[in-house]
């Protein structure tokens, strides 16, 4: 071993124990020179292996800087991975990423660095945020002549707590809340931390039925109804404009709150957007409408928001504020420096390209497949072919490292329940997290063995 591979070991174990942390500035190749008793030109061939091995990048005119360290992917399935692709590909996680996103959302953040700036950022934020924080996101939820009023905007860490908050406001322990058959898998997961009874409601090809919502409530009183009228997760439904008007009525009618689910809903561009007024423009005096930044930019750094009717903000304010959900200063800071200088509408603009070239390769892999979905989403909804059980599908495709979520995973109640049935032999597929070679790899993969029957399976 040379003296500059050497030496880029005990960099490189520096770190690895933490040393050195990700963002680190490494010296001047010259003061490492120094510093090491070696010749520049070893202290150049140092720094060239660290940025081979990805340990560090350098940015011209910074300097060198320790990178972050990849984050491995936690096992999705018990079943281990096929041993000639040793990447797991995750077709269960969805949240997007395009190139050249992270190099924008940096840029946005250098003026909160500024000490003045960034102590004003690390404040405790509260539920109502700032007058230019409501302002901004009033913006980014407009769409035709819906424009909502920033008074009843309220800020959560993320869309998950913007839910969590909106459903401790609206429904009592014990309380009944009715949502879709099939639906987003964290609203059973907070229903049961609040003492909440979920009430399955059928629907059909648009979407939730009013008439579901009126024999559910006959039944027995609900205090609200959660659903995702634009893209629904999983099943890629958009509601058209008549059933919103029609569901609005019912809320009116039955004196019943909704909590509308928009957190997909950007993926629309804006003529259809245009077309299709949230419940919360047809209906603002019963409907909390929750959204966030996470699917737009990223997960790690987001802000989740509610919108209530201004005569209702208090109450889910004291919601957010009692489960501990209001949005970081430092956050909340960051978004609205990216809403107002162009950032979001990039990374959107680009996700929304993105989203439709994937949407491409699943109609290559899976035509013939009886598969739902909008041409503008990231997840399909894929009924298995006959002989298939979901699990069984499931083991089938983890023996080849790839992970999907079953059906179950997003049904609500019990057979014989309203509007429920056992859950369908299906399975979601999220296309955002793999690159797009793994991803029609994974797709031509599920195709191969679904074409095949079980048995076979068993056999790989």
């Amino acid at each position: 071993m040379e003296d500059y591979q050497r030496i880029a070991d005990t960099v490189a174990a520096d770190i690895a124990a933490g040393r050195l942390r990700p963002g680190d500035r490494l010296a001047t190749q010259r003061a490492f020179a120094r510093a090491h008793r070696i010749a520049d030109s070893t202290a150049a061939r140092v720094y060239r292996e660290l940025a081979r091995r990805g340990l560090t990048v350098g940015e011209v005119g910074r300097g060198t800087f320790v990178r972050a360290a990849q984050h491995a992917p936690g096992p999705a399935l018990a079943e281990p991975a096929d041993p000639a692709r040793r990447t797991r590909v995750n077709l269960e996680l969805n949240y997007p990423e395009v190139p050249g996103q992270a190099a924008l959302l940096a840029r946005g953040l250098e003026p909160l660095l500024r000490p003045d700036v960034l102590s004003a950022a690390l404040a405790v934020a509260p539920a109502t945020g700032s007058a230019p924080a409501r302002d901004a996101f009033a913006a980014l939820l407009a769409r035709g002549d819906f424009r909502p009023d920033p008074a009843g905007l309220l800020f959560a860490g993320n869309g998950r707590q913007a839910i969590a908050g909106a459903l401790a406001a609206l429904v009592p322990p014990g309380g009944r809340l009715g949502v879709e058959a099939l639906t987003y898998p964290l609203v059973k997961s907070v229903a049961a931390r609040l003492g909440v009874t979920l009430v399955p409601l059928a629907g059909d090809a648009n979407g939730l039925l009013p008439d579901a919502v009126r024999a559910a409530h006959r039944g027995a009183p609900l205090h609200a109804v959660y659903l995702q009228p634009t893209l629904h997760n999983p099943l890629g439904v958009t509601m058209p404009a008549e059933r919103r008007a029609e569901l609005a009525g019912t809320l009116r009618a039955l004196d019943l709150w909704a909590v509308e689910d928009a957190v997909w809903s950007f993926l629309l561009d804006d003529g259809r957007q245009t077309g299709l007024p949230p419940l919360a423009a047809l209906a603002p005096e019963r409907t909390l409408l929750v959204d966030s930044l996470s699917k737009r930019l990223a997960p790690g750094l987001t802000t989740g928001l509610v919108l209530a009717p201004p005569a209702y903000a208090d109450r889910v304010a004291a919601a957010l504020r009692s489960g501990g959900w209001t949005a970081g200063g430092f956050a909340l800071d960051a978004t609205v420096r990216w809403l107002l200088d162009g950032v979001v509408t990039t990374v959107v603009e680009a996700k929304r390209r993105d989203a439709a070239a994937r949407q491409a390769l699943l109609r290559e892999h899976l035509d013939g497949f009886r598969v739902r979905a909008d041409p503008a989403s990231y997840f399909a909804w894929w009924e298995l072919p006959e002989g298939w059980r979901a699990e069984t599908f499931l083991a089938a495709a983890a023996r080849h490292g790839i992970a999907v979520t079953p059906a179950a995973a997003f049904a609500v109640g019990a057979e014989g329940a309203h509007g429920a049935a056992p859950a369908p032999n299906a399975v979601r597929v999220a296309l955002a997290a793999p690159g797009t070679d793994d991803l029609a790899y994974a797709l031509g993969t599920l195709a191969a063995i679904a074409r095949g029957a079980p048995e076979d399976s068993v056999a790989d």
